[in-house]
């Protein structure tokens, strides 16, 4: 473990697939590491045309995270805030972004197959992800469309599963915390050799979460599986997953007012002790990999998904419950061809067919314009046709040009299954449901990139993308009247969300530093979004500036360092005179500044690590008007490992050292502050055993 352990804990950094436990302690240099999402096939991380993040197997196995963001928190530009239980909201080169708008700029992926169908995203898609056992995770920040279509607009993060182990290997990983917390997880593995240079290997991957909550009436079970096979063949290579995910949720609400998370009185109480949060999923996908020369290889990756939802609306005053689902399937299909003097080309199309549906029924009384009775009760079938092109041209020995183009066609049928709305006055009546209808949207969405290796230790890169997402079916069939009238949006009006972005980075290493450096510029139309006021919002403009730091170096007497670090301005770029918005206001939830540092240190003959980590989130608006914030926060937290012997370590984590009192989550909402209390100090230990 030793020096590799210490390296790749530091940096993030992930293995090509290796052959033996020995072989897996040789480090990678991060401009030789290999990326899987880049193009769907893997290259150095040296000749991507824009940045890319690679958290590690070692990194994830130490970190031990009890939810995702305790992992992707540690990436320049991401920046994800905790809710109640596994309720999550996310931010990748934006603000946090929420409804609909959070569901479909951000795509979750799995081994390279969206989490959830496009147009039927979910805020807290990451729930669904399965990262205890986790081979890596890649995360690209900036526009993904011209490869992966809607929802990668703002950026995407591709959770890969584990590869099967050559030999026979499992282990069990259980930890307790406060408030009735234990975590199990394990995983077990081996490859079988056949004849003729083939091989079959097997993984199983298991968690089970429980957490009893630290405030009042709240808590979650979790449980998740999955299972992995591979089959390999001189010029064959199949990958075949299957994975479950089911969440029961206590969930604890908002706590309202100027400072609420501050009130020893308040941070730990419930507001909401009847809301709760009931999800499943389950999932299948198989890549079938064929070399058929020397020089290309197709790729066909089927796939099925089906999940469901029933959760109580608590951040409504009206308090709905909404229960939702769809199921889907699809092909993705590829074909690379590698043409002599280095240029390649990846032709493909992508296909999916969606059968969704969505109810939201209020049984408390009418207040604030949400009726008692049904909201909305609807079903959407949806069609997505994407063909795309993805060229790299060698202009020189050193120079790579990358250019490509997606046309995605996006197609939903829509029912209605609720009636007509009563035609009442806003005051009394904001529901307004669509009449049956159908809606198309065309989005091409290209891409250049152009990446110069000025030496085995420098390389800078330039790329310019547009990005583009049909509207969310929420975003079009949940609608509301306009205020103070009997109108409503017609869903006609509601366009593609249009991101632009350039980026202009370097990568390589100073000395011992390896480091990431990226600026971005982008602007954003069409933005669809509700407002404070539950309001529906559909022609909002953006713009987003930054610069990204990611820096990872040994240090003297066994310590090292990796620091994470985001300057960003996101302001409104059009004028909304009821919600107070107007050009250059900054975009609420949207923080100027985001830091994660990790001080790390190893001793015992690198059998133990300890690792101090700074988690900064900086001072952020809450409203659109800018007249509401949040302060901001810094976090201390401890981890430490210590292997015992070969098949046995101890582990523990103390978080929120100084107990400080911070929100997880800020913003103004129906005429009131509202916090998710972030928890005081709790400390976590467990043991990990290896068979």
């Amino acid at each position: 473990m030793s020096g590799f352990f210490r390296y790749a804990a530091l940096t993030g950094t992930a293995l090509v697939p290796l052959a033996s436990a020995s072989a897996a302690e040789t480090v990678v240099p991060m401009m030789q590491q290999m990326v899987v999402t880049a193009t769907g096939y893997g290259e150095t991380r040296a000749t991507h045309a824009s940045n890319i993040t690679k958290i590690g197997e070692t990194v994830i196995d130490f970190t031990k995270a009890g939810q995702p963001s305790e992992l992707l928190n540690q990436v320049a530009g991401v920046g994800i805030e905790q809710g109640s239980g596994v309720e999550h909201l996310t931010a990748i080169r934006s603000p946090v972004l929420t409804g609909g708008a959070g569901a479909g700029s951000f795509l979750y992926l799995e081994d390279g197959v969206p989490l959830r169908a496009a147009g039927f995203g979910n805020v807290n898609g990451l729930m669904e992800s399965i990262t205890e056992e986790a081979g890596a995770i890649e995360v690209v920040r900036g526009p993904g469309s011209a490869l992966y279509g809607s929802n990668a607009e703002h950026g995407l993060i591709n959770v890969l599963s584990r590869a099967p182990s050559l030999t026979p290997e499992g282990s069990l990983t259980g930890s307790v915390g406060p408030h009735g917390v234990y975590n199990l997880d394990g995983t077990a593995s081996t490859t079988i050799e056949g004849d003729n240079g083939t091989s079959q290997g097997l993984r199983g991957t298991f968690a089970i979460n429980k957490d009893g909550g630290f405030r009042a009436d709240s808590g979650y079970g979790q449980q998740k599986t999955q299972l992995r096979y591979d089959f390999n063949a001189p010029d064959t290579r199949v990958r075949a997953t299957l994975a479950t995910v089911n969440v029961n949720q206590e969930t604890a609400g908002y706590v309202l007012g100027p400072d609420a998370y501050k009130n020893p009185a308040l941070y730990k109480t419930n507001p909401d002790p009847d809301a709760y949060r009931d999800a499943w999923a389950i999932r299948s996908a198989v890549r079938f990999e064929r070399d058929l020369d020397t020089d290309t290889t197709i790729a066909l990756t089927p796939y099925m998904r089906t999940n469901g939802m029933n959760f109580l609306m608590h951040f409504q005053p009206g308090k709905a419950t909404e229960t939702s689902g769809h199921w889907s399937g699809g092909l993705l299909t590829s074909y690379e061809k590698r043409l002599s003097g280095g240029h390649k080309i990846i032709v493909g199309f992508d296909s999916e067919y969606t059968d969704g549906s969505l109810t939201e029924v209020q049984a408390n009384p009418t207040v604030a314009g949400y009726l008692t009775g049904v909201h909305y009760d609807y079903d959407v079938k949806s069609i997505v046709l994407a063909p795309y092109l993805h060229t790299v041209w060698q202009l020189a020995p050193a120079t790579q040009l990358t250019a490509g183009l997606r046309y995605e066609f996006t197609r939903y049928d829509y029912t209605n299954n609720a009636g007509p709305t009563s035609g009442l006055l806003y005051a009394a009546d904001r529901i307004a449901r669509p009449d049956d209808r159908v809606d198309t949207f065309s989005n091409p969405t290209p891409k250049l990139g152009l990446t110069h290796i000025f030496s085995d230790a420098f390389t800078g890169f330039i790329n310019v993308a547009r990005a583009a997402r049909a509207p969310q079916t929420t975003d079009l069939y949940r609608l509301q009247k306009l205020p103070g009238t009997a109108t409503a949006i017609d869903p006609g009006s509601i366009n593609s969300e249009i991101l632009d972005s350039i980026e202009i980075g370097t990568r390589g290493q100073i000395g011992t530093v390896d480091y990431e450096l990226s600026t971005y510029a982008m602007k954003k139309r069409n933005y669809a979004f509700r407002d404070a006021s539950g309001n529906t919002i559909t022609n909002g403009k953006t713009k987003h500036l930054g610069v990204e730091l990611e820096v990872a170096t040994p240090l003297v007497w066994n310590f090292d360092l990796a620091a994470a670090a985001t300057y960003a301005r996101h302001t409104y770029e059009f004028t909304n005179v009821p919600e107070k918005i107007y050009p250059g206001n900054e975009v609420d939830s949207a923080p100027r500044t985001i830091a994660n540092v990790r001080l790390g240190y190893n001793f015992d003959e690198d059998r133990a690590r300890l690792e101090l980590e700074w988690v900064h989130m900086g001072a952020y608006k809450t409203s659109a008007d800018n007249l509401h914030d949040y302060s901001g926060h810094d976090l201390l937290n401890l981890r430490a490992d210590y292997e015992l012997t070969e098949n046995l370590s101890l582990f523990g984590r103390l978080a929120n050292i100084l107990d400080t009192r911070y929100a997880d989550r800020a913003d103004f909402a129906f005429g009131n502050d509202r916090y998710f209390p972030g928890e005081d100090r709790a400390l976590y230990a467990g043991a990990t055993v290896k068979f």
